[in-house]
C-alpha cells in the first residue's frame, strides 16, 4: 500500500521519536511528511508505534492511502520524486 503519513506534533522530544520511527517506514519527503509503501503488518506495527509515540489530546498523525492510480497522477512541483518500492534481490 503507498500511504502519506503527516504528522502535528507539539512537543519537540514526541516529534523526534515519531521523525525517528517513520525513517524506518518511508522516505521524508517534506518537514512533517513521509511516503511509505508497507504491507498490512508493517502499517499494523507503525500505528501502534505511533499512538505510543504521541499525546492524543494535543498531537495528529493522518494516515493517507493511495491508490496506484492516485499515485500515477501524483504532481511534484520542484525538487523530489515519488517514492518507490526498493529493488530487492534475493541470492
Amino acid at each position: 500500500m503507498f500511504i502519506a503519513i503527516a504528522y502535528d506534533i507539539k512537543n519537540t522530544k514526541r516529534r523526534n521519536r515519531v521523525l525517528n520511527t517513520l525513517k524506518n517506514y518511508g522516505t521524508w519527503v517534506q518537514y512533517s511528511v513521509f511516503e511509505c509503501n508497507l504491507v498490512s503488518e508493517q502499517l499494523d506495527r507503525l500505528r501502534l508505534r505511533l499512538l505510543s509515540l504521541i499525546k492524543p489530546s494535543e498531537d495528529t498523525i493522518r494516515f493517507y492511502y493511495l491508490c496506484e492510480e492516485c499515485k500515477r497522477k501524483l504532481i511534484i512541483l520542484g525538487k523530489g520524486t515519488v517514492t518507490e518500492d526498493e529493488e530487492v534481490y534475493i541470492v
